[in-house]
């Protein structure tokens, strides 16, 4: 595998969700978007869920798995919402009254090494239904975010990287076949699928 230019030291990252600025989310029943493994395994209840577009961000492998897909030697990529475009994916009702529960399993599994932050940001579901939903956006100021990597080379580190929870191979083929089976096809995404089945 060819080593990208630029990795960046990920020594200094502290791998704790406590010690990072949590989720926030309003007050009542909310949804929110999931747009890579949250489609698939979300890992928490949820009232209703429901396919969904979210504009002016699109989904890209623009995050180093260091833990999850990957190891700080031998990095992974994971998914990360970043600026332009727009975004297919499934949306999640939370009730109100276990919303500090699923809040705390989202900062726990998402919010590990700060890399996210979230935002509030109106989301359109397939039914038609325009709703505000929280999103978890990449920080362009994290050593984690790796912005505009050559295809090969995410090719070649999906292709190689195992983390914690599995290879990262497989996490961008679960969605990928997660989005087909909505219906939803992400043209980028789907081509990296395709060189990795």
């Amino acid at each position: 595998m060819k080593t990208p230019v630029n990795m960046p030291d990920f020594s200094g990252l502290v791998f704790d969700s406590n010690q990072h600025e949590g989720i926030d989310y309003p007050e009542g029943d909310f949804w929110v978007f999931g747009y890579g493994s949250l489609m698939w395994n979300p890992e928490f209840d949820y009232l209703r869920s429901e396919t969904a577009c979210l504009n002016n961000f699109h989904r890209c492998l623009c995050l180093w798995s260091v833990e999850y897909r990957g190891t700080p030697e031998k990095p992974g990529l994971g998914m990360g919402l970043d600026s332009g475009g727009s975004c297919a994916g499934r949306a999640f009702l939370i009730s109100k009254n276990n919303a500090p529960e699923v809040i705390a399993q989202l900062n726990e599994r998402e919010m590990i090494t700060g890399a996210y932050r979230s935002s509030l940001e109106s989301i359109q579901l397939g039914t038609g239904e325009q709703v505000q939903g929280v999103c978890l956006v990449v920080r362009h100021d994290h050593p984690q975010y790796a912005p505009r990597l050559d295809h090969q080379v995410i090719i070649d580190l999906v292709k190689s990287a195992h983390g914690r929870r599995g290879s990262n191979r497989e996490y961008v083929l679960n969605t990928v076949s997660h989005l087909r089976e909505m219906g939803m096809v992400d043209d980028i995404l789907d081509n990296i699928g395709r060189m990795l089945e």
